[in-house]
């Protein structure tokens, strides 16, 4: 039986598109083996949004080649994309796949007579499940080179989406994030030439997906200030049990001047207002969001407005990013570049009011009843009494440990327990996670 392996960097489209090639492998007769495992085929899925992403996705090539000589070696994604020349020179590359939307063809080309139109399991053994709506972007902002290596924007069908999503809950999926290059235009290629009350939407994919039978939650990703507008959040309310109350808001700097320089569509005051009626809507949500340090010309002035508006915003988790020039991007010839030590020390000075901000969030989750998935054993597997405890992630972002008392409702403690939904009620924090003992 041949063998395959795949390491995936970057986002969660890629791991999305990962797994639909792993499954149209396994089902002409490959079987996949682990990292250190040798194999007949590897494939590498890139990343390009920063200059390590590149990098690392180099070293990885190289080191399939050393320990795998014999192996083909089929790189795609959005370094691929860009610069299909660089993949070429690396040894024992075979194929380089440049345009995404050709993945059924490459199938077909490795012997898949009728290529799947999604996934039926979550890539690497997860108990979520990420299901991509749309591809592309239309905006164009300064730092970003995604737009130019992702196909043009495109949603897929309101029915092919459902019935991946019926799939993948037949499949004891719990949670299902929803994903793509920019989730919050879902729809916007549909509605051309159409009457308003006709237009499909972020909103009209919630409300169809939350409608499905079974035990299950859907989670949002990334999504524009912007886009977290009435009618999205109305749709998330008319779901209470289905939708998680957890929006991930990209911000990128809360100064003005940066954000007219990263040509962003909005400035920070809109952003907190969009927070605030998030807030408003819902019991306490988790906001999250990405954050880029050190944008060319960023003054120490206006990193400070990037911290004052984390606080207002009151984000749970922030993503950091100290800027990272990329070719044929507008920002990457702006004057003012940003020293490396003084993006390196703005972002530790975020990560810090970010622990802050977190501590402060899942404290107030503490005596809330919380829906809660079970992803595993916990790192220390049982409590000083000797019972097992096991880890997992809520409904708002945010990860708890438990111990398991037979007072889920889930019968015996055991492996069984793994992917399950359960409600519980966090006691106190440790070290950054909400604690439930029973």
């Amino acid at each position: 039986m041949p063998t395959f392996k795949t390491i995936t960097l970057g986002c969660k489209v890629n791991q999305y598109e990962t797994q639909y090639v792993r499954e149209g492998l396994e089902s002409i007769g490959y079987r996949h083996v682990d990292e250190v495992a040798a194999a007949d085929v590897c494939l590498v899925n890139t990343c390009t949004v920063t200059n390590t992403g590149d990098q690392k996705s180099r070293q990885i090539v190289r080191r399939l080649h050393r320990e795998n000589p014999r192996a083909q070696i089929m790189v795609m994604g959005c370094y691929a994309t860009r610069a299909p020349h660089e993949i070429r020179e690396l040894p024992g590359v075979t194929e380089v796949l440049t345009d995404k939307r050709e993945l059924p063809d490459l199938l077909q080309r490795w012997g898949v007579r009728e290529p799947a139109d999604g996934v039926s399991r979550a890539f690497g053994g997860r108990h979520r499940a990420y299901l991509k709506v749309q591809d592309g972007c239309l905006l164009r902002c300064s730092f970003c080179i995604i737009p130019q290596v992702r196909p043009p924007l495109s949603s897929r069908p309101l029915p092919a989406i459902v019935r991946e999503a019926k799939r993948l809950i037949a499949n004891g999926y719990r949670e299902l994030v929803l994903t793509g290059i920019h989730l919050g235009h879902y729809g916007v290629d549909f509605n051309k030439g159409r009457p308003k009350r006709q237009w499909v939407r972020l909103a009209t994919l919630v409300d169809c997906l939350a409608e499905l039978d079974g035990d299950f939650r859907i989670r949002l990703s990334s999504i524009e200030a912007t886009e977290a507008a009435k009618e999205l959040l109305a749709a998330m309310g008319r779901h209470p049990r289905k939708v998680a109350p957890h929006l991930h808001i990209s911000m990128q700097s809360g100064s003005d001047s940066v954000l007219a320089r990263m040509r962003r569509r909005w400035g920070a005051r809109r952003l907190l207002d969009r927070c605030r009626l998030f807030r408003d809507s819902f019991d306490d949500p988790a906001i999250t969001t990405d954050v880029i340090v050190g944008f060319p010309g960023e003054t120490e002035t206006e990193f400070e407005e990037t911290l004052s508006a984390c606080r207002a915003a009151g984000f749970s988790k922030i993503h950091i990013f100290p800027f990272s020039a990329r070719r044929g991007t507008p920002a990457a010839t702006m004057p003012d570049q940003i020293p490396g030590d003084v993006k390196a020390a703005r972002a530790q000075r975020l990560a810090e009011l970010e622990a802050e901000l977190r501590e402060t969030y899942f404290r107030r989750l503490i005596g809330k009843r919380l829906t809660w998935l079970i992803e595993g054993p916990a790192e220390k597997p049982c409590d000083e009494t000797g019972q097992p405890l096991w880890m997992g992630s809520t409904c708002r972002y945010a990860p708890l440990v438990a111990v398991e008392a037979g007072g889920w409702g889930l019968g015996a403690a055991g492996p069984g327990v793994v992917g399950k939904l359960v409600d519980i009620t966090p006691t106190r924090m440790i070290d950054g996670r909400l604690i439930a003992y029973r």
